[in-house]
């Protein structure tokens, strides 16, 4: 082991926490993206969501339509998202020996994303909003013994926005709007470490591939800045286009590492003064930085009770081309390839207004993952996906609504074929995911 300490040094950060502060990537949305910040236009697997009036969910949506409220309105949504995700493929060690284990079980969760919104319109003609949401992140979790256990453990993702808007009229039938964004992301993963296959690599006796495992836990957080703008244009009374733009946000996630390390394979590393740093708890840090998102609406009220909805967003994700992970500890860099693509969302939808008491809405999507098949690593079973959605308006009283919806997503054959620190995982997952959505709105 002396005389090859850099390679060992180069071996333990390959199994170790490379990519650990990558994201989950079985998000409702196509990589981590949530889009759930609206009930009511979960109901039309939000199709139209940057042009519809009535859904105070705008001030982050499109702050532009803002100034179609009258008076105040407060808004509070939440969806609960019932992720299922299993393995149903086999991994082999750098020895080709399969790796032992389970198929990890259901790695999904049930998890609840709320969302509050408030819109104030003045006699001006301006509007001022504020809203909390979660854009981004879930989490997943395998099974201590799943046959990934090398790539990925637990991944928890959670992504808070606080969005200041403000919008105004320039004409009675245009508007524009923009907001500040304040985010605070909070990260933990996890993974198992082969530091048996890293010793029999150097040569130390009685170690083999899958004979002396570890665990590393890595946890970050940092506050990012960003902002969005949008217009809202209403050509007709029957008919209007919205289009918003949110900016990337770039944080610099800093936190700790911490190791698990078996007593045996400790007590070789500290042997050699070149080794003793190595696997020791100390703190990390990585640039992440989040994607922009172009989103473009339309509605139709195409009669008195049908209404028509489409949409089409473009996410940024080309931003996110590798995170590299830098530590305090005397080890070098870290660095996972994402390689992703910029993605588009495809929707439509449609309302129907039953009676004055109920509308009904439903819809279907389509979205396209940003991941590739040679960088799909088992925290991102990413695939592209269908939407199909349905959903409810009640009208409790002239100031007071009930929105419900659920949604249905179904990715299309999602697959892994991935490699790190010389096991494979390979194969494809059996994934789906319901979410299940209650708002309330009341105006004053």
């Amino acid at each position: 082991m002396s005389t090859q300490p850099r390679t060992l040094t180069l071996t333990a950060l390959a199994l170790g926490v490379a990519g650990a502060l990558a994201f989950a990537g079985t998000a409702s949305a196509a990589g981590f993206q949530l889009k759930e910040n609206s009930v009511k236009s979960q109901g039309s697997s939000f199709a139209g969501t940057a042009a519809k009036t009535g859904d105070s969910s705008v001030v982050t949506n499109n702050p532009a339509v803002m100034t179609q409220f009258e008076g105040t309105t407060m808004q509070v949504d939440l969806t609960v998202i019932d992720l299922n995700y299993e393995f149903r493929g086999e991994g082999t060690d750098p020895l080709g020996r399969p790796l032992t284990g389970s198929n990890g079980g259901n790695a999904g969760d049930v998890t609840p994303v709320p969302a509050l919104s408030v819109v104030h319109k003045l006699d001006n003609g301006l509007a001022l909003g504020a809203m909390i949401s979660a854009p981004f992140g879930l989490k997943t979790e395998y099974d201590d013994d799943w046959v990934g256990r090398y790539l990925a453990h637990t991944s928890d993702v959670q992504i808070v926005d606080l969005t200041l808007s403000a919008a105004l009229d320039v004409t009675d039938r245009f508007s524009v709007g923009g907001g500040l964004i304040f985010s605070r992301a909070d990260v933990n993963l996890s993974r198992a470490i082969d530091f048996g296959g890293l010793l029999a690599q150097q040569g130390a006796p009685g170690f083999l591939p899958q004979s002396a495992d570890g665990f590393a836990d890595v946890e970050g957080d940092d506050t990012g800045f960003g902002w969005l703008v949008g217009a809202h244009l209403r050509p007709t009374d029957n008919f209007s286009i919205g289009v918003s733009y949110r900016s990337e946000i770039d944080y610099e996630l800093t936190g700790s590492a911490e190791w698990t390390t078996p007593t045996q394979v400790r007590a070789i590393l500290d042997a050699n003064p070149m080794t003793r740093p190595l696997f020791n708890d100390g703190g990390v840090y990585a640039d992440l930085t989040t994607p922009s998102i172009l989103n473009v609406g339309v509605t139709w009220q195409a009669t008195e009770r049908l209404a028509l909805l489409g949409t089409y967003a473009r996410t940024g994700w080309s931003s996110l081309r590798e995170v590299r992970i830098q530590f305090d500890n005397p080890d070098p860099d870290s660095v996972e390839p994402f390689e992703w693509d910029d993605v588009s969302y495809y929707a439509l939808g449609a309302e129907f207004l039953l009676n004055d008491a109920w509308t009904l809405r439903g819809g279907v999507a389509y979205d396209e993952t940003p991941t590739s098949i040679e960088h799909r690593t088992p925290r991102l079973p990413d695939a592209n996906r269908m939407f199909y959605s349905v959903g409810a308006t009640w009208r409790v009283s002239d100031q007071f609504d009930m929105n419900f919806a659920y949604t249905r997503i179904e990715p299309r054959n999602p697959r892994v074929d991935y490699t790190s620190g010389g096991s494979t995982v390979a194969g494809p997952y059996d994934g789906d995911a319901n979410l299940f959505g209650v708002s309330a709105q009341y105006r004053f």
